[in-house]
């Protein structure tokens, strides 16, 4: 019997499509990124404006589609990685500009190894582990109901809709809040809060990735807000003279929570990353090894031609070749800002290491939370702490470039991880609609040279129009970079003192307990696990992110219960759950990205917001939200015709 013929994908109008949206997009998300410390995934809009252009050609068909989103996304994840990172070096002082050819080779090469570094990773964490890869799930099937709009067109159109107005009454008009939360200070300093994000693409996110997953999300939450935040406000406020002042400046429960996270408990995650990466890689130890075993053996014995096309990875070989290859520009860099060859011979292995470790943990976490939610400033804060520590022990606590060096290193493994998470969602996707693993990896090569080639002018322009980093004379409302100036203050905190190591060490013991408890659940037989990684991320990030991710997972267990009553397939029959939540991801995303652009032409990110009278309270919000819950509920429950 013959095999179907495989549908065209690397066509000449699919590659300028992506290079074209890569670039556009990779602007966009730079200026929001230092304006707001995040960006929003791309993968998903540009699936959405490749179909609506590709339609207009005469043949195109959804692998051209997958291709284009492929390497468009690559523009804003390459961004990501540079904003969260390289702005600090003008935030203390060591650049006045971007230099064109210094940002292009850190982010190009650290771009090109997540792609790399990604390739041996994928039939551990899509085929054999199958994790979720939210934003992956939603764009392979907003790409298939765009090829075939028998299949459920109504729910992801209706979704998007309803997405993209949550989003713009929130964003655009301010007439919603994006938060319900409340603080209060019990029996002196005391903090408790509740609250959720009322964002339905988090929501959506919860829903995809099961209830398994959204639990141990919340709970990590719950580890930072429900227990760290209230010890340290009641019994180590005093300790830190900047959090005491404020709490006897009247400052409110809600922001004096933010400054304890923001300063002291996320360090908690940090440590708990650190540990959580290291697991991962021991348990992934057999896959890996066997992934490169088996990419070298098919280019020895040739038999990569009589595999299936939905199998071929970039040969294995030329994997090794590249990284190698890429190691040695990166350690002339390195060697022309400290003038040492031990030094530079560190900071490289640092580097690779790093890389490979971080690009393997950022792919695992956007398998469990999407990448528009995966924590990479945590996994580039744990790099730079450590590079920092090194560089310490060499160079001694009065060297001028020992800060810079280290955000040097954190800049490559910061766009490396970037890559990596987004890299694999798109695999994902092509996983589900049967795409070629070697064209999508050349395509993300393809989408981080276009979007790297633009991206220095791009922050000079942002940079002069209207300032990084403390506000001046000449900018008085300067983009605040919160990332980057994280990343200064940590790199400047290990060389002067001031980092909450206490935190980041408690927090590596409690991902050593997870993975205790873990493995004692896997020697059970438990259905329930509890991957550390997970755990992790949710002590990261705000509590109000997890708990929107909870609610999608318990939307998505109690649809699953209806559909187990009835004695049918749970999964096929939440298909149209799925496209669901697609669509609110979908809207969101593109009402996110629109955004950008008003915003960029006033200087203004209150732009079109209406007056005071007409905004509502989160009680409105949280309303809202639960209708969009109730109707996702009841299209995931219903019965497939």
């Amino acid at each position: 019997m013959n095999s179907p013929p495989v549908l065209p994908q690397l066509t000449v109008k699919a590659i300028l499509l992506g290079i074209i949206l890569s670039a556009v997009l990779a602007g966009a998300n730079a200026y929001l990124g230092l304006f707001a410390g995040l960006t929003v995934s791309a993968s998903i809009p540009a699936a959405v404006i490749s179909m609506a252009i590709l339609r207009m050609f005469k043949t195109s068909n959804i692998l051209e589609n997958n291709i284009v989103q492929t390497a468009a996304s690559a523009g804003e994840s390459l961004a990501a990685g540079v904003i969260f990172t390289m702005p600090a070096l003008i935030i203390f002082g060591y650049w006045d500009v971007f230099d064109y050819w210094w940002v292009t080779a850190i982010a190009g090469i650290g771009g090109l190894l997540g792609v790399m570094f990604t390739i041996p990773l994928r039939r551990s964490m899509i085929v054999e582990q199958e994790l979720a890869y939210p934003e992956g799930k939603a764009t392979a099937e907003v790409l298939k109901v765009g090829d075939d709009s028998s299949g459920g067109i109504r729910f992801l159109a209706l979704a998007a809709i309803t997405g993209a107005l949550i989003k713009f009454l929130s964003t655009g008009l301010h007439v919603l809040t994006g938060t319900a939360q409340v603080a209060r200070y019990f029996g002196g300093s005391t903090i408790g809060y509740l609250g959720t994000n009322l964002s339905p693409a988090l929501i959506s996110v919860g829903f995809i990735v099961g209830l398994n997953i959204s639990v141990l999300i919340f709970a990590g939450g719950a580890i930072s807000w429900y227990v760290g935040i209230p010890i340290f406000s009641t019994f180590f406020l005093d300790h830190s003279p900047d959090l005491a002042a404020l709490y006897a400046a009247g400052e409110s429960a809600e922001d004096l929570a933010g400054a304890i996270w923001s300063q002291q408990i996320r360090y908690l995650g940090v440590g708990s990353m650190v540990v959580g990466g290291v697991w991962a890689l021991i348990s992934m130890r057999e896959s890996l090894l066997g992934g490169i075993k088996s990419g070298l053996a098919q280019y020895k014995t040739g038999s990569a031609a009589t595999t299936s096309h939905t199998e071929q990875d970039i040969p294995m070989n030329f994997v090794l070749i590249g990284i190698a290859l890429f190691v040695i520009p990166i350690f002339i860099l390195y060697q022309n800002i400290v003038a040492n060859f031990g030094v530079s011979l560190a900071m490289t292995l640092i580097m690779v290491v790093a890389g490979f470790l971080f690009s393997s943990v950022a792919g695992y976490m956007a398998g469990l939370v999407g990448s528009s939610n995966n924590p990479i400033s945590g996994i580039t804060i744990a790099t730079i702490l450590f590079a920092s520590l090194v560089l310490l022990a060499m160079m001694g606590a009065d060297s001028t470039v020992g800060p810079s060096a280290a955000i040097m290193i954190g800049a490559v493994v910061c766009c490396a991880a970037a890559i990596a998470g987004d890299n694999m969602q798109d695999l994902k996707a092509g996983y589900i609609l049967g795409a070629t693993p070697w064209k999508q990896q050349v395509m993300q090569g393809v989408g981080v040279i276009s979007s790297v080639l633009v991206i220095a002018p791009i922050l000079n322009l942002l940079l002069q129009a209207y300032g990084i980093g403390v506000p001046t004379a000449e900018h008085p409302n300067s983009l605040a970079a919160p990332q980057a100036t994280l990343m200064a203050s940590v790199a400047q905190g290990v060389f002067h003192g001031g980092l909450p190591w206490t935190m980041a060490f408690i927090g590596a013991g409690v991902g050593v307990l997870v993975i205790i408890c873990d493995e004692v659940l896997k020697s059970k037989g438990s259905s329930f696990r509890m991957p550390v990684l997970a755990v992790a991320v949710g002590i990261y990030l705000p509590l109000e992110l997890s708990s929107a991710i909870l609610i999608g997972g318990l939307v998505a267990h109690f649809a699953a219960k209806v559909h187990a009553k009835r004695g049918v397939d749970g999964e096929k029959s939440m298909r149209h759950g799925m496209l669901f939540a697609a669509g609110l991801i979908t809207g969101e995303a593109l009402v996110g990205i629109l955004m950008a652009i008003p915003i960029v032409l006033t200087e203004d990110q209150d732009v079109l917001a209406v007056g005071e009278s007409l905004q509502f309270g989160g009680s409105v919000g949280l309303v809202v939200i639960g209708l969009v819950c109730i109707w996702m509920y009841r299209v995931a429950s219903a019965k497939s015709s």
